[in-house]
């Protein structure tokens, strides 16, 4: 079974929808565990955030039972891939886990070609952009996990 963590800043707009997404897009397969986590304890028990909860309800993608939860450093042992979201997230998962010496810790977009990080919809208000970036970033980490079986 691949195990896979994804994590933003609040767990409450772009982790869970990443875990969501990719859930959507894994239905079916029971060879892939997906879940997600904040770096911080700002939201923690928080519900996921209506702008995102909204888009993917659009999208015929429930978000229904998650609230926001904080990675810890068994985490690094339990996942084989934690995913942040920007070079922020990284700095603070590799601060969480004490370095990455397996090299499990990436950015989604890194499984993209043009890289780089997702930005924050907390901040720029634009969820379309977010989804779109966070839904190229699962299909190339799909095709990743895909080509590693």
């Amino acid at each position: 079974m691949t195990k896979i963590l994804f994590v933003c800043h609040g767990n409450i707009c772009r982790s869970p929808m990443a875990e969501f997404v990719f859930k959507d897009m894994t239905k079916g397969r029971e060879d892939v565990y997906i879940a997600s986590a904040a770096t911080s304890n700002e939201e923690i028990g928080n519900g996921v955030h209506y702008g995102t909860a909204g888009l993917l309800r659009k999208k015929g993608i429930s978000t229904a039972g998650k609230t926001a939860v904080r990675m810890t450093r068994a985490d690094y042992d339990e996942y084989d891939y934690i995913i942040g979201m920007d070079e922020w997230n990284i700095r603070n998962i590799n601060r969480i886990c004490g370095g990455d010496p397996d090299k499990k810790v990436y950015k989604l977009l890194d499984f993209t070609e043009r890289g780089g990080d997702i930005a924050d919809p907390w901040y720029t208000h634009d969820f379309e952009t977010t989804y779109r970036d966070v839904l190229e970033g699962c299909e190339g980490l799909l095709s990743e996990i895909n080509g590693r079986k």
